[in-house]
């Protein structure tokens, strides 16, 4: 008697059966970064789907994958009503949203307040503020306050006075600038205007199995540690970070500090509690500050420094903040590893940052 085998499913885009197919994993994952890179369809239920769909799993044997809407509309199959993949998905629209939000804070020149924003993206206050921190990792407010920070030094930058640059910022009182305006700049706003003209850079370069350590600092704690082969270009770095700040460099006392700098690098199990100079918006610095919490020895992955600042989908910004620290080992970035335990960049060498790492697994063993 002859039997009725019906034939296996095969991904259009691979002769891999859907379930060997990596994108089928990501569809059981209902992976919400897929949507809109692929859709797929069910013969049993004759609809298609994006991968995030909250519906029960389908058999795969009854699934057919597609890397275009026009795909899966050929099949003749009708759009699933919980998932609608027809529209844009949630994380599209809340995009847009965040977007539009951000555009309205930039051109204000008084800083909306959270009802403002809800109100223009048509959202619900609580709603909107829950969103916009998980999209920018910032509140909405953190954003606004950043936001003016960067015409600030805009306007300063061009020469304009600071109290031109105060007002063209949307501050209407110099006072409420002032009070928060050497945390926002690093310096007053006449020492950034002038490039740093009068401010003091205490450093020093010292020597570890890493190579060349400089630690630089001013009169708020230290401002850079940076590592590399050549001290000369350590240097250089700094005098572009600072340059036209006074730097005072071979101070006996401030060589006492780079000696605990290298003796940390060397054991790390030692502890390093400096005063910091933090320089950087308040993303980063969010992000900084958790990076100092990771105990010696412990690698967490950018994701779940996202997860930890709050903001589980600011990943890629995570990464960015990690590349902008200037402040080797007292900020430990190395300390940050890809998913799947993979280095990644290091502003000083990806070697360095397994070297750091190694020594710190071992003398935590």
């Amino acid at each position: 008697m002859e039997q009725n085998i019906q034939p296996m499913k095969i991904s259009r885009k691979s002769a891999l059966p859907v379930a060997d197919d990596p994108r089928w994993a990501r569809i059981v994952a209902r992976d919400k970064t897929a949507d809109g890179a692929l859709w797929y369809s069910v013969s049993t239920t004759g609809v298609y789907c994006r991968p995030s769909c909250p519906s029960r799993t389908a058999n795969p044997k009854n699934v057919m994958l597609h890397d275009t809407i026009e795909s899966a509309r050929a099949t003749g199959y009708r759009p699933c009503k919980r998932c609608n993949p027809e529209s844009l998905s949630l994380e599209c629209e809340n995009a847009a949203l965040v977007a539009k939000a951000c555009r309205l804070i930039e051109e204000r020149e008084e800083e909306p307040s959270l009802e403002e924003l809800a109100a223009a993206v048509d959202r619900s206050p609580s709603y909107f503020h829950r969103v916009f921190k998980a999209s920018t990792g910032l509140t909405p407010k953190a954003y606004a306050s950043a936001s003016r920070a960067k015409k600030i030094r805009e306007g300063l930058e061009t020469g304009a006075s600071v109290t031109e640059a105060i007002y063209d910022a949307g501050y209407n009182s110099s006072g409420r600038f002032y009070e928060k305006s050497t945390g926002m700049l690093g310096m007053t706003p006449t020492q950034y205007r002038t490039g740093g003209a009068n401010e003091e850079i205490k450093f020093a370069v010292g020597q570890s199995y890493l190579g060349a350590i400089l630690v630089a600092s001013s009169t708020r704690g230290v401002a850079s540690i940076l590592l590399g082969d050549d001290p000369d270009a350590l240097v250089r770095n700094l005098q572009d970070r600072f340059p036209k700040a006074r730097l005072i460099g071979m101070d006996r006392e401030y060589e006492a500090l780079i000696a605990r700098v290298c003796g940390f690098v060397e054991n790390p199990g030692i502890g390093l509690d400096l005063p910091l100079d933090v320089r950087g918006t308040a993303f980063q610095r969010r992000v900084w500050q958790a990076l100092q919490e990771i105990p010696v020895g412990e690698r967490v992955s950018y994701a779940e420094v996202a997860r930890r600042i709050g903001s589980p989908t600011a990943v890629r910004a995570v990464a960015g903040a990690c590349a902008a620290n200037n402040i080797a080992v007292a900020i430990p970035c190395h300390r940050v590893v890809r998913n799947d335990g993979a280095l990644s960049g290091y502003a000083w060498g990806v070697d360095r940052k397994r070297q750091l790492l190694d020594r710190e697994a071992s003398q935590n063993a």
